[in-house]
């Protein structure tokens, strides 16, 4: 590497680097499927940060120490991540012209993942730069790949600590890229991101507490278990989850990474949840204080063949319909919070409506979950919120050991801000949703407590409007208010019809 003195570049702000990182996709914009280009460019944005910090690391420490090539090797040996020789962004881009382009930058990936086995074991298994079937025939693929390397080479993606300033700024530049490819991806974007303010909105019901444990088992990308980690206000948290597709899961590590949230390799595991759960402890479910999650709606050929005879015991209360597994979801997430009242175990689930009043087993189910007094509040949300769906959802709150039996209903389906493609909830209406939770009073045509003999007497179904009335009286008719106004017009019209008669007659243009 060239010996350099190390200089503070000038720094950069939130809205220069996203619009740079934007503009970076139209390499592959048109050309590649938006559910695939994201990871193409979210990996080469984890890459060139990466290089980055270990540049300017290994400059400083050559400026400290500028005749001791070996205490620079070892102070380098305690930086955050190790990058081998020849595999950071810069070296790679030195060869942008090579014939092999897209190996190289396979090669120079595996090399980090092997240098940073315990933080990245896995990471870039998912993605190749050298597929075909992604990124088209050979000299295609190197053009692609030689214009995103270009892209991310501009001076004002310069990412260096001391131009960034916080590391909130990359890991707020990633969830805005994740943001925008949700919005161009269409139905596959629910697979991957939450929108924030749903994730901002259950993050702070839930209000994770300094020393709790975290959990989304279904945690796409991260963003969810993010908003969470936030929420604490410190570092005293942990944060674990699971996620199926192994693509997603390597986003949501490297999301984990850049913004440095406190989790390990092992705690955010790739796999199934619910035939396969592996945040395991000892024979049993590791438990959380805090579990949320938006998962799959009503998830086809969930495992309910299985279920029955489940190791973790998690279906006792009965077995959801093997086309609908959101209540597969709900049980796995109530199962695996603390039983301690001193722990406040509790969960936040997003759902489609129909769980709150579908029967046969799902009903069987929810009769269960209200007798054992676990549902705390039931919230409805307005429609098109999310990437996917134009449903409306609601979002469902249990709890362990609750001071009563009554269940919150909120209704929130009319306040949002209306979008070309998504509604969104805007900060007022998150704050008029968190202050009601809390107050847990009833609000004409907006909230409503009931008890748990009313939700009995309503044979547990939990359809909000049962409990919310939202019925808006219509306005009386003056009928004969109206037919005096209707006579008025007709005889207007007649004089207006007389007067273009005689209009038409003097031009002789009324044959």
């Amino acid at each position: 590497m060239q010996e350099t003195l190390f200089t503070a570049p000038a720094p950069i702000n939130q809205d220069e680097i996203n619009g740079v990182l934007w503009k970076a996709c139209d390499t592959f914009r048109g050309t590649i499927d938006p559910s695939e280009y994201k990871n193409y460019i979210l990996v080469m944005l984890f890459l060139k940060y990466i290089s980055d910090v270990w540049r300017e690391d290994y400059e400083r420490f050559q400026a400290e120490f500028p005749d001791s090539p070996e205490r620079v090797a070892r102070k380098m040996q305690f930086e955050r991540f190790l990058i081998p020789t020849g595999a950071d962004f810069y070296a790679i881009y030195e060869q942008r012209d090579a014939v092999n382009l897209g190996e190289i930058i396979d090669m120079a990936l595996e090399a980090i993942e092997r240098e940073n086995k315990e933080k990245l074991d896995g990471v870039f298994r998912n993605i190749s730069f050298n597929s075909e079937a992604a990124l088209g025939k050979t000299a295609q693929r190197n053009e692609r790949l030689k214009n995103l390397l270009n892209d991310f080479n501009v001076p004002k993606l310069n990412l260096r600590p001391s131009r960034v300033g916080s590391l909130d700024i990359i890991g707020n530049a990633y969830e805005y890229l994740i943001a925008r490819f949700a919005s161009d991806a269409g139905k596959k974007a629910g697979e991957f991101y939450t929108p924030p303010e749903v994730s901002e909105l259950l993050a702070k019901l839930l209000d994770p507490q300094p020393g709790d444990r975290i959990c989304d088992p279904a945690c796409g990308s991260g963003s969810l278990l993010i908003k969470c980690a936030r929420q604490v206000g410190s570092s005293n948290y942990s944060v674990w989850g699971q996620e199926a597709n192994g693509a997603t899961w390597a986003l949501c590590m490297m999301n984990m990474f850049l913004h440095n949230t406190q989790t390990k390799h092992d705690q955010i595991a790739w796999g199934d949840t619910l035939q396969h759960p592996m945040l395991l402890e000892g024979n049993g479910l590791t438990r959380f204080n805090v579990v949320a999650a938006n998962p799959p709606f009503s998830l086809d050929k969930w495992g309910a063949e299985k279920a029955s005879a489940d190791p973790y015991k998690r279906f006792y209360r009965g077995v959801p319909p093997k086309s609908k597994g959101d209540y597969a979801f709900i049980t796995h997430m109530i199962e695996t919070t603390y039983l301690d009242p001193e722990r406040n175990g509790r969960v936040g689930v997003i759902v489609p409506h129909g769980v709150l009043f579908r029967g046969s087993s799902e009903g069987a189910i929810r009769q269960k979950l209200i007798d054992e007094n676990l549902l705390d509040a039931v919230i409805g949300l307005p429609a098109n919120l999310f990437f996917g769906t134009g449903i409306p959802a609601a979002i469902l709150i249990f709890k362990r050991h609750k001071a009563d039996d009554s269940v919150l209903f909120i209704d929130a389906s009319r306040a949002f801000e209306p979008g070309s493609n998504q509604n969104r909830l805007r900060p007022q209406d998150i704050e008029r949703i968190l202050e009601t939770y809390k107050a847990r009073q009833t609000i004409e045509k907006y909230a409503y407590c009931a008890s748990h003999a009313e939700i009995a007497e309503n044979d547990y179904n939990l359809n909000i409007p049962r409990y919310v009335d939202t019925f808006e009286q219509e306005e009386t008719i003056d009928l004969k208010a109206v037919q005096a106004e209707i006579k008025t017009l007709k005889g207007q019209l007649g004089d207006v019809e007389a007067r273009m008669a005689a209009y038409l007659h003097e031009l002789g243009l009324d044959s």
